[in-house]
């Protein structure tokens, strides 16, 4: 895998060297930027260069909601992930920044190991999405023909080899990928594995999760279960049902970005699947089951 790309934007120069050398530490090449003009001049130069931007909220020329409304509206950029900086970390300050498109936050200060958690998990998330998106063009547009049907999976390589092939029942499948995997891979994980928030913090803090994933699959408890995707299509959307064998959660607060999750290296996937991948987007019951829907154009 190539080396990532990151570009810091801060103007203060001791925070700003304090931030790259961090960075070129873990092995990240670094470009930096001093204003908001500059790093918008480096970003509009060769927007597919970064994997990553990492953004102080308060500059004097352009501020970083600014440059992250821009970033945003721009089709060749709107995966990159930003990451705040900042110290307002007040609800109203987080949830513009959330709204604008900043799902990951730091708060200053903040130490290396938080720094490198918080860029580690952005960066992982954007390869992982961009991964997904090439695979389902090489899938093809043979499950635009589906009608309807009935997948089982256990486990998140399943899950996600499973996303990149009906994605494409869909229009834009790349759109759709990213939400429908996180849909998937939940399942798996939260539901039939029962690997709870605060439990999947600590394990990926730890560098675990993959590791108790595959101990918890081979528990006689789990090693039965399978999740479920049913995949339909009328004239007017194509619908994914997912469910699985799990207890349930309380799913209404992972509906929207939430400032309390802002500063955490994951919880992002449900609330970013029903803005950008669908059009519809239902849980029922206890949770564990959920229906995706993407409209179809008008014949």
């Amino acid at each position: 895998m190539s080396e990532s790309c990151v570009l810091v934007v801060d103007d203060e120069p001791i925070g700003r060297e304090m931030l790259a050398e961090n960075l070129r530490a873990e092995g990240y090449h670094v470009l930096d930027a001093e204003s908001g003009e500059a790093a918008w001049q480096l970003i509009d130069a060769d927007p597919r260069r970064f994997d990553a931007i990492l953004l102080d909220r308060m500059m004097p020329d352009m501020d970083g909601i600014e440059i992250l409304r821009r970033v945003k509206q721009r089709p060749d950029m709107s995966g990159v992930p930003v990451i705040m900086q900042t110290g307002m970390t007040a609800e109203s300050d987080v949830l513009e920044g959330l709204q604008a498109g900043a799902y990951y936050y730091l708060t200053k200060p903040f130490s290396a190991d938080t720094l490198l958690a918080i860029v580690g998990a952005a960066i992982r998330d954007f390869r992982s999405h961009r991964e997904l998106e090439q695979e389902v063009q090489r899938q093809g547009s043979v499950m635009a023909c589906l009608v309807d049907g009935r997948f089982a999976f256990r486990d998140t390589d399943q899950a996600r080899n499973l996303a990149t092939l009906v994605a494409n029942a869909a229009p834009e499948p790349g759109r759709v990928v990213l939400g429908l995997s996180e849909l998937m891979i939940n399942a798996v994980e939260h539901g039939n594995l029962g690997i709870g928030y605060a439990q999947k913090s600590a394990l990926i803090d730890q560098g675990r999760l993959a590791d108790e994933i595959r101990e918890r699959l081979e528990r006689p408890e789990f090693a039965g279960r399978r999740a479920e995707l049913e995949v339909s299509r009328d004239e007017n959307e194509v619908r994914f049902l997912i469910r699985d064998q799990g207890a349930g959660f309380d799913w209404q607060g992972y509906l929207e970005m939430s400032p309390d999750r802002a500063f955490d290296t994951h919880g992002r996937g449900i609330a970013m699947s029903r803005m950008i991948s669908f059009d519809r987007l239902e849980y029922r019951g206890c949770g564990n089951e959920v229906l995706a829907a993407v409209r179809l154009p008008a014949a």
